[in-house]
């Protein structure tokens, strides 16, 4: 049987966030109506978690001896990854002592690393993928676009949101792909992964939910983005039966072979019949926001019922929608939304302003959410909404 205590009381539960941003901030959230203690951590004051938790430190979670220490400090029951950029060795550590990493430490090791999860999904379960090469010199990177062949797509192996990734479509471009990867990766420059570009129809985020009484999937996503970053999604993805069956196969393969408990975003491209797996978080993801809107239990809901270990009986979907992220650009410390009044009175749509603090060149800063009689109908309600919002910085 379940049991929660008092927050602050003994025998209340903990829950430590390793990155405070959006996603952060819903679960933190989603945590707390649970009766959950909410201490989070990012690297820089004021992080959207931070300013809904009961708890907060500002900290490099690249820095192992300090995330140690204040695991140490405050021995949260659960310690609940938001980000990539984290001292996974000191988890794979701290988990081997008792902690509870969610999903596992060796989740988070293997997917803040795309080479580890790469070589998971290729070479030990026979997943398909895009063909790649892995590179660590420059000489390395130039022999691996030669064998992967132009055009083809170069990333950081540490980075998302699409920080450090570009795509060489002639010989002309590899020079600065390699100059993007080794300024944008998120622990500074390092190995890049350089994969064949895939012929797709579309890309679809197959969010896989691991919970006690098994493994549930939701309603296909799809989304569009630029550079690499999250610009909009809708649900559900038209795709054929064969298709969703061919998703939700390789997303079960997948995160098993990860294991633990939580929601999985699994990235796929789809060519015709043909799914190919791209990349997986074992997290909330981004263009899962939809879900805040598209169902009873979003994704970040269904990632804590799984991790306290509650059960998830069905997952009851409202109906077409979509989001489309507000992406600021700008050098500033004061954001203004205007107009909100107008954007949300097209009907069935919300908005989530995030509460971030600044932005210096382009930021995601919030984003729209619209039900629809059908996909385009909610996309063209955010487009609506969208244009309705004014922003000053």
């Amino acid at each position: 049987m379940t049991k929660f205590g008092t927050v602050f009381k003994q025998g209340g539960k903990k829950a430590l966030l390793c990155g405070s941003g959006e996603l952060g901030k819903e679960v933190a959230i989603e945590l707390q109506r649970l009766g959950i203690e909410v201490i989070a951590l990012d690297k820089y004051e004021n992080a959207p978690a931070m300013q809904v938790a009961h708890k907060s430190y500002v900290v490099s979670m690249l820095d192992g001896e300090k995330l140690r220490e204040i695991i140490s400090t405050e021995k949260p029951d659960y310690i609940i990854p938001e980000v990539e950029a984290i001292a996974t060795k000191t988890l794979v550590e701290l988990e081997k002592e008792g902690y509870n990493v969610i999903p596992t430490a060796r989740a988070t090791f293997l997917t803040m690393n795309r080479e580890g999860i790469r070589r998971l999904a290729a070479e030990e379960l026979g997943i398909k993928t895009s063909e790649y090469r892995f590179a660590a010199t420059h000489d390395g990177f130039v022999d691996a676009v030669k064998a992967v062949g132009i055009p083809c797509v170069v990333k950081p192996i540490m980075s998302s949101s699409g920080h450090g990734q570009s795509v060489i479509k002639s010989e002309s471009d590899i020079e600065n792909a390699w100059k993007i990867a080794q300024e944008g990766g998120r622990a500074g420059a390092g190995k890049v992964i350089v994969e064949a570009f895939v012929k797709f129809d579309y890309e679809i985020t197959l969010l896989t939910v691991r919970h006690k009484g098994g493994t549930s999937f939701l309603e296909p996503i799809g989304h569009w983005q630029k550079d690499g970053d999250y610009q909009e999604s809708w649900q559900p993805q038209p795709t054929t039966p064969e298709v969703l069956q061919k998703a939700q196969q390789i997303a079960e393969k997948i995160t098993t072979a990860l294991g633990g408990y939580g929601i999985f975003g699994v990235e796929m491209f789809v060519s015709g019949n043909d799914v190919i797996f791209s990349e997986v978080s074992p997290r909330p993801h981004d263009t899962g926001m939809v879900t805040m809107i598209s169902q009873d239990l979003s994704e970040f809901a269904l990632h804590v019922r799984a991790i306290l270990g509650l059960p998830i009986p069905n997952i009851a979907f409202h109906g077409p929608s979509a989001s489309k992220a507000v992406v600021v650009s700008g050098d500033s410390d004061h954001v203004t939304f205007e107009n909100l009044e107008e954007a949300l009175n097209i009907p069935d749509t919300q908005i989530r302003i995030f509460g971030k603090p600044e932005v210096h060149d382009h930021r995601r800063m919030a984003v729209l959410l619209a039900r629809g009689n059908d996909i385009d109908d909610a996309r063209r309600k955010v487009q609506e909404m969208y244009s309705k919002l004014k922003i000053e910085i």
